[in-house]
């Protein structure tokens, strides 16, 4: 059986917490004086509301989490932080209808990028930070973000973890989870920080450093003009992006051990690394040859407009400095397939991750072996270590759900009129948390607005399902899971 009042005790837990982010909002709204501040007085009042109420129902719960009110705790916990942090853009009016402001919302959450605001330098300095602040909330997870302040359940943290973390390894750096927890965000705090400090450096506000570092370590794409990264003409700012955006992708945990011991060597000892790094100078220097040939860049202005939406789209953060709509189709399909791949396991990136797309490759050069070599054992290495066959046979699952999702969401995307390009585009870029579509009628700069509502809401469903790794979400549609054993 699900445990209802234990799930109502934490999504208590959780909306005070969510309250006390928006606050945040909140102060910066009544400091900037725009007329939303009515709106977060609303949406904070609501919020802590329901909390109160979760918490009421949830009195009588003890401190055992099972399995399955892990499963349903991370999922409802997207949900109910995406439905009540929509509030302030219904409540101040600068989003018109309930479908868009989740919509804005949940691709906030989940770091996806992709927009339904055409104009967004005309919201206020309060709405402008709360979407950018969702991005960076979402980052690594609105659950994992509370595994510190939750290790009061009696083992549950360890499975909410598990429910919530992305890619199909994980590496624990310090046998408390909850102190593991800490020294993760303790380097993503760093790397914001760092992230914004440069930006300032090199010539953006106080203001506009902060929502563009939130929006670039959490590999979100959130801008607050409507021309991204494009707007501030700075070839100094374009490269600082890329490279925080890269930095965001690596794995944390081998980010956390490499500065912890100062050995820049252990990054080249990872596979996944390795693989990711590769991709990125491959991609580049094919899009760089693709823009100096047929549209006329020189050589610097085409590497930095290449390795900047290359880095982009593998991690799938989705600022842009260049309209790829006007680069050549072939780049489309480069630019697509980095959407696919995604950036490393453990990090704020999206997609199918570079670990999973390595082991992939390795399954496939394993078969071709043993096409030859029949009674050959074939170990698949990651790291010097054999992944065991159920994480072989969970991979390969994993890729066929993710592919099945695209086509079926691909066939709604065409049903409803969307064009084939940016029918498939869209559908990798909601699944992978990627942000941009490309094509013409929605290109890479352009917000989602057009879509019709069946698409919204289908493209956030996939949003969800894409952040929390696809079966978190879809094993709570199987019968096994209600069954009371």
């Amino acid at each position: 059986m699900i445990n209802w009042n234990m799930i109502s005790k934490i999504m208590g837990a959780l909306l005070f917490f969510e309250a006390a982010l928006m606050s945040l909002s909140l102060g910066i709204s009544v400091y900037s004086g725009e007329g939303d501040t009515p709106a977060f007085v609303t949406s904070v009042g609501l919020i802590l509301l329901a909390a109160i109420v979760f918490r009421y129902f949830g009195l009588k719960a003890g401190n055992r989490l099972s399995r399955k009110d892990a499963y349903m705790v991370v999922t409802l916990s997207w949900v109910v932080f995406s439905l009540f942090g929509s509030l302030p853009f219904m409540l101040s009016g600068y989003v018109n209808n309930f479908t868009d402001a989740f919509f804005e919302n949940m691709s906030g959450f989940t770091t996806t990028g992709a927009t339904v605001i055409d104009d967004v330098e005309a919201l206020p300095h309060g709405l402008l930070f709360w979407r950018s602040f969702t991005q960076w909330i979402g980052g690594l997870g609105i659950v994992f973000f509370t595994v510190a302040l939750l290790p009061s359940l009696d083992g549950g943290y360890v499975k909410v973890f598990s429910a919530e973390i992305t890619g199909p390894i994980q590496t624990k750096l310090h046998p408390r989870l909850s102190m593991g927890a800490k020294y993760i965000w303790m380097v993503y705090v760093c790397l914001t920080a760092a992230c914004a400090g440069c930006y300032w450096i090199f010539g953006m506000s106080p203001w506009e450093s902060i929502n563009y570092a939130m929006t670039s370590t959490a590999t979100g794409g959130f801008s607050i003009y409507n021309d991204s990264m494009e707007n501030f003409h700075s070839p100094a700012l374009e490269y600082t992006c890329t490279t925080f955006c890269f930095l965001a992708g690596i794995n944390f945990t081998l980010l956390y051990f490499t500065v912890a011991r100062r050995r820049i060597g252990m990054l080249f000892k990872s596979d996944e690394f390795k693989f990711y790094l590769f991709m990125t100078a491959a991609c580049t220097a094919f899009v760089m040859f693709q823009l100096m040939a047929y549209r006329g860049y020189d050589a610097e202005q085409a590497f930095r407009c290449g390795a900047f939406q290359v880095v982009n789209f593998l991690t799938t953060t989705g600022l842009f400095n260049d309209n790829a709509a006007l680069w050549p189709h072939v780049t489309w399909v480069v630019l697509a397939v980095c959407m696919f791949v995604g950036a490393c396991s453990g990090s704020t990136s999206g997609a199918f991750k570079s670990i999973r797309s390595m082991m992939v490759l390795k399954v496939i050069r394993n078969e071709l072996r043993q096409i030859l070599h029949p009674n050959a054992v074939l170990p698949l290495r990651v790291d010097g270590v054999n992944v065991p066959i159920q994480k072989r046979v969970t991979l390969l699952a994993f890729l066929a759900t993710y592919v099945i999702m695209l086509l079926v969401v691909a066939f709604i995307m065409i049903a409803c009129g969307i064009d084939h390009t940016n029918a498939i585009t869209i559908c990798l870029s909601s699944l992978g948390n990627v942000g941009p579509s490309l094509g013409l009628e929605i290109g890479p700069t352009m917000s989602w607005s057009q879509l019709p509502d069946l698409a919204k809401w289908t493209c956030s469903f996939m949003m969800l399902v894409g952040r929390l790794e696809i079966f978190t979400v879809l094993v709570i549609f199987t019968p096994t899971f209600w069954k009371d054993n």
